[in-house]
């Protein structure tokens, strides 16, 4: 399949598999991946300051070729704004919320790849909250400055159209 863009956001909420397709893809179009999780993230479940985390950000947003993921909504706009494409997985809150819960089993003890050294997985009330309340909360405000955008985009309402989609993709 011919895919030319460079600079490919992922969004969806927590639990959908946006750092797993991040890395997928990454490696299928040989494009470097950004986590916002490692960027807003400390050890021990610190966060940066919103000036310090933007900073970063602005570094990452200004490179000529990535793969972000991640929603922190706060900066949708301004990432969209560099992005020529966007991947919003937009799964069920049943799905996301077994997600989480299977990646707690199984980064127990440890951090997962696409989080900074030192946060060890888990999941927390407020997460489930936030994951409970994105399908009302978060996905229209982030549909709408999408659709008003001038950033082409795809929306996957589930795993196996997300993976038959990357898999129509040569390997490099």
């Amino acid at each position: 399949m011919e895919f030319n863009y460079k600079r490919i956001l992922i969004i969806g909420c927590g639990g959908a598999g946006k750092s797993t397709l991040a890395r997928q893809l990454g490696k299928k179009l040989n494009l470097p991946v950004v986590h916002l999780d490692k960027i807003w993230w400390l050890p021990n479940w610190q966060n940066r300051t919103k000036e310090e985390f933007d900073i970063l950000l602005k570094e990452e947003l200004t490179k000529s070729c990535w793969i972000i993921d991640g929603n922190y909504q706060r900066t949708f706009e301004q990432r969209l704004s560099f992005a020529d494409f966007c991947i919003f997985l937009d799964y069920s809150t049943s799905l996301c919320i077994k997600s989480v819960h299977d990646r707690v089993k199984q980064f127990s003890g440890k951090s997962r790849p696409d989080m900074t050294e030192g946060c060890l997985e888990m999941v927390d009330s407020e997460f489930e909250e936030w994951i409970y309340n994105f399908q009302s909360d978060v996905k229209p405000k982030m549909m709408s400055v999408l659709q008003n955008s001038e950033v082409p985009f795809i929306v996957f309402n589930d795993r196996e159209s997300t993976e038959s989609w990357l898999n129509s993709f040569n390997n490099n």
